[in-house]
């Protein structure tokens, strides 16, 4: 076992080899490769270091109003649909801002892309009006770095039979089937179709150290306070410390990527907590803020040598933004389920993951079956469309069917469109007297249809499981999202992508971005497992290049 050194701490304007932006799923797995491989990083996020005593199970308290996310009134954003519409200031993107990023609370779902995902353009013969693209590495490229990300991070699962190929199988059996997980299973199967184990980045029993799940109940919206979902922030960033070659750096808030005559990346410019400048100098810049706080930062690094923004002498930084559809179906049932008890979903079902020309429209995804809230959003969100807001029928309503109901999410694909983008507000400035971003973002046809034809399924499944009563989450157009993707596209043409194949800013030789703005295209609805293969990749990579003096 290797011993463990203390966490890394560099002077005031010293150069380290690697300034990492962003600390969650890609950021912590770079920290960590490229730590581990020898060189000095230092890894800065713009939110706090919470302890474990500070995530508390108090859905309003902490994760409505608490400090885990971006917040409107500091960083506020401003939407509109298309550019004939004003822009309305919001909170339509929401992303982690603390150590661990949104990876600290995310669902833990960890789903590969299939090999087919990786060359629709081609497959599809294109999509007129849309910028549907082939990806510059294919599947079996990333498939030893999904093998990597699963046994590094761990995850429990169970392979199905629609399932891509795999070098290895999960390094943990699935979780215990839950309600849910049951009653969707076995009306999936009345219907001809494979429901399978869901493969989640959450332990079904020890491993490397750490506990299995403790069925809490509280994955969604909060860190797991047993280490027992596989984040970057409770496996990554610990193994990048021990190295001691990494400063973990909270409350450093960077508003700027630094350059010098050459055009080459020197640091990144940023805030303290008592809101001081410093510069962070370093010999390459890794940036993996999200696809939304990603190419905004860009984009607020001009320059006389860069004055569309840096890495951005394609115009693409910023565009082909997409959210994933994410849309389903209510069940309520005679018996409790006691649903809100351990993980979110055991089990999905992929049946309808390809794209069928046949359908009349691009998309695909999966569905899984999960109880989608806690008792406030549950409260506002989670009943009949025709229970009475107020009143004793209200409450009524609420108590009988918080334990007796399930929901089917539906996960989706969206097409790239250069229309959708982030940009920078004209006139919005932060708390921080930096440029806001502006999102502009309308959902295609098509997402909207695959929205239907999978919700349409979801009421299927919901029929053959006996069902009390259903209702749908009709899908509409998006005004909201996690899922943060593609803004910074991979490609092998710098006219037509931010990065190459291995994550390097065209324009920028020492400048790479590694995040879900490197997608090009939107995955079927659950990104985070192939954003942390690519970091894995890539991680490899940048090691190499710095080692040979290619950077």
């Amino acid at each position: 076992m290797q011993q463990q050194r203390p966490a890394a701490r560099f002077a005031p304007g010293e150069t380290v080899d690697f300034v990492i932006i962003g600390s969650g799923a890609a950021g912590g797995i770079l920290a960590k490769e490229l730590s581990g491989a020898g060189f000095t990083v230092v890894l800065l996020e713009q939110g706090p270091r919470l302890t474990a005593a500070e995530f508390r199970h108090d859905e309003f308290g902490y994760f409505i109003r608490g400090s885990v996310a971006n917040n409107p009134v500091t960083q506020p954003q401003t939407f509109r649909r298309s550019v004939t519409e004003e822009a309305v200031q919001g909170l339509n993107l929401l992303y982690g801002r603390f150590v661990g990023g949104s990876n600290a609370h995310f669902t833990a779902n960890f789903w590969r892309m299939w090999p087919g995902d990786f060359n629709e353009a081609t497959r599809l013969g294109g999509m007129s009006g849309t910028g549907l693209a082939d990806w510059p590495i294919t599947y079996d490229e990333l498939e030893p770095y999904y093998t990597k990300a699963e046994w590094e991070l761990g995850v429990s699962g169970e392979p199905g039979p629609l399932d891509p190929p795999r070098s290895r199988p999960y390094p943990m059996p699935p979780l215990p089937n839950k309600s849910s997980g049951v009653i969707f299973e076995r009306a999936a199967r009345r219907l001809g179709w494979h429901p399978q184990p869901a493969p989640l980045a959450i332990n079904s029993q020890p491993y490397n150290g750490r506990l299995p799940c403790q069925h809490c109940g509280w994955c969604l919206g909060f860190m797991c306070e047993f280490h027992a979902k596989s984040t970057s922030m409770a496996v990554m960033l610990p193994l990048a410390e021990a190295t001691g070659r990494c400063e973990i750096r909270p409350d450093s808030y960077v508003h700027r990527i630094e350059t010098d005559a050459a055009g080459r990346a020197t640091g990144a410019l940023y805030f303290d907590a008592a809101r001081n400048e410093h510069l962070q100098r370093a010999r390459a810049v890794v940036l993996c803020a999200n696809g939304a706080e990603t190419p905004h930062l860009l984009l607020n690094s001009t320059s006389t040598r860069f004055p569309l923004g840096l890495a951005n002498s394609s115009g693409v930084v910023g565009k082909h933004l997409m959210f994933n559809g994410n849309w389903g179906a209510y069940g309520l049932f005679e018996h409790p389920l006691n649903e809100y008890k351990s993980v979110q979903t055991t089990r999905i079902l992929l049946d309808f993951h390809e794209t069928d020309p046949r359908r009349g429209f691009y998309g695909g995804g999966g569905i899984d079956a999960r109880f989608q809230n806690y008792p406030i959003i549950f409260a506002l969100g989670g009943l009949p469309p025709d229970t009475p807001r107020w009143g004793e029928s209200f409450v009524r309503t609420l108590a009988h069917n918080y334990n007796r109901t399930l929901y089917l999410a539906t996960h989706s694909t969206s097409l790239p469109l250069e229309s959708n983008n982030i940009t920078i507000d004209p006139q919005l400035v932060d708390a921080w007297g930096v440029p806001a971003m502006r999102v502009t973002y309308r959902d295609h046809a098509d997402d909207l249809a695959t929205g239907r034809f999978l919700v349409d399924r979801a009421m299927e499944i919901l029929d053959a499981a006996d069902v009390q009563r259903s209702w749908r989450v009709e899908p509409a157009e998006t005004s909201f999202s996690v899922h943060l993707l593609g803004t910074c596209r991979m490609g092998n043409d710098p006219r037509t992508s931010v990065v190459d194949r291995f994550h390097r800013a065209h324009d920028v030789r020492n400048l790479f971005i590694c995040d879900g703005s490197s997608l090009v295209t939107s995955t079927r609805g659950q990104p985070t497992e192939t954003i942390c293969a690519l970091a894995f990749r890539a991680g490899e990579h940048i090691a190499n290049f710095a080692r040979r003096g290619e950077i």
